[in-house]
């Protein structure tokens, strides 16, 4: 009777030893915390989770762009990687129409445009939005309503932190 609870109690432990030892994965509908740095090609930091939280998500639900949630997809908790992101896993193509001619006398006076400068708009929902003044011929301010990395080849540092148990 002694061996064969001996035997019991070795089998439950060498069990709790291997599921111990099994690495979690992310896979899809994961919630997951991610230590991030994103830079453009010419290296230039445009977000990082550095001096703040790392973010959490739940992989599979659209919250951060395509190419990051693919990329995080088989890490496993402690796992580094570098990848780079086309723009049409990160933030698509601009789009034509998002680029508008305005004539500058329809400018208030308190603003100056000049090629560079960031307007601060409201979308029709109530949203803000950042337009940039990109050209200004004769009398038309040029203004480009896309995402400034529309476009772009984005790098990434990712470090997965934990796979989150809810």
């Amino acid at each position: 009777m002694k061996q064969i609870s001996i035997i019991i109690l070795i089998t439950i432990l060498t069990l709790a030893l291997i599921s111990c030892n099994e690495k979690q994965v992310v896979k899809q509908g994961d919630t997951v915390r991610v230590r991030y740095v994103g830079t453009t090609q010419d290296g230039t930091v445009f977000d990082s989770s550095l001096a703040d939280l790392p973010i959490v998500f739940t992989v599979g639900t659209k919250q951060v762009i395509a190419g990051f949630e693919e990329e995080i997809i088989g890490m496993t908790p402690g796992d580094i990687k570098n990848v780079t992101i086309p723009p049409e896993k990160a933030y698509g193509m601009p789009i034509k129409g998002n680029i508008k001619a305005f004539a500058l006398a329809d400018f208030p006076d308190s603003i100056t445009p000049k090629i560079g400068l960031v307007l601060e708009m409201q979308q029709p929902g109530g949203q803000p939005a950042q337009i940039r003044v990109i050209d200004i011929v004769n009398d038309s301010v040029i203004l480009d309503a896309n995402d400034p990395l529309v476009g772009q080849t984005l790098n990434f540092e990712l470090e997965l932190i934990e796979i989150m148990e809810l």
